[in-house]
């Protein structure tokens, strides 16, 4: 009877199989909700990495369109200087064998005639002119010109604007930033948007942290949007709230990557557009919380969502 006491203690913690709440009906729910949060993290990056693929094809394909528009123009170049070439090698005028008078010849004249006395005239005359450039020549010499008198007109923009900017962050009022000089000049008080855009680049720049609530599904095309950019950082964190929402926190310096790829798509994609209208939306949300921050420790709160108080807790 000792002996079948002691089998039986020892065979105490096989018993303890079949407890409903440490045996192994519990360890098996333990595994099914491991295998499912472990399906749902695998599909979340499945469609991230989907999203990313399609963006660098887009990408790829607005790339061979762009080498082919450039190959077409450098195509387009070279039959211009085909056709150019013999009007290059055309005789100048001094050089004219027949004496006859060119119709660009008429201020040359008086010093090409000769003093009877001394039979040099012409000689004389014609090492007193300067050399005679071609349509070539000069054309090579204005586009070097332009283009070094471009590059001084440009960044001169660029230090007027970034000035334009400083001064409206630090609140002076300041005229509106220069524009190229094919677009018109703003009236009035109008202000330039890249104005507004450096202003909230600033103030993103100084944001240690904001909330950001929104649906997975934006926040999948806002990652696979931002995610190229080199200030962008994807949160160590996203967690999943109520109603398939989801809610993270982004530093300043992702706020900014964000900025900049939402103003670009807005720019780059036509009205009536789903990247038009879901970048406009991100961006004009972004901007509000950004504007209303004064310093006083106010939580900046991003939410993508009508149907969420602005407010309210999750």
């Amino acid at each position: 009877m000792e002996e079948l006491k002691a089998i039986r203690v020892l065979l105490a913690p096989v018993a303890r199989l079949d407890d409903p709440t440490v045996g192994l009906t519990a360890l098996h729910g333990e595994l099914t909700q491991t295998r499912l949060k472990i399906l749902e993290t695998i599909q979340v990056g499945v469609t991230g990495l989907r999203e990313e693929n399609r963006e660098v094809r887009r990408r790829q394909d607005r790339m061979i369109s762009d080498l082919n528009e450039t190959r077409g123009e450098l195509r387009q170049l070279l039959d211009l200087a085909d056709t150019l070439r013999p009007l290059a090698e055309l005789p100048r005028p001094a050089d004219d064998p027949g004496g006859g008078a060119h119709p660009h010849a008429g201020s040359a004249s008086p010093a090409l005639e000769a003093d009877p006395g001394t039979g040099t005239g012409p000689a004389v005359s014609a090492a007193a002119q300067p050399p005679t450039s071609t349509d070539t020549d000069s054309q090579g010499g204005t586009m070097e010109d332009s283009g070094r008198q471009a590059q001084p007109e440009h960044e001169g923009q660029d230090d007027a604007l970034k000035k334009a900017i400083e001064a409206a962050y630090q609140g002076n009022a300041t005229p509106t930033a220069p524009s190229s000089s094919a677009a018109p000049p703003a009236t009035g008080q109008e202000q330039d948007p890249r104005v507004t855009h450096g202003v909230l680049l600033l103030k993103a720049a100084g944001v240690a942290s904001a909330d950001l609530i929104a649906h997975r599904d934006t926040w999948e095309w806002l990652t696979a949007l931002a995610v190229d950019h080199p200030h962008f950082r994807t949160p160590p964190s996203v967690e999943d709230v109520k109603e398939g929402r989801v809610q993270t926190v982004l530093s300043g310096r992702s706020l900014i990557g964000l900025l900049i790829k939402l103003w670009e798509t807005r720019s780059a994609t036509t009205p009536l557009d789903a990247d038009w209208a879901l970048a406009t939306t991100a961006y004009n949300r972004i901007a509000a919380e950004l504007t209303a921050v004064d310093g006083e420790g106010q939580t900046i709160r991003i939410v993508l969502d009508d149907g969420l108080p602005h407010e309210a807790g999750d």
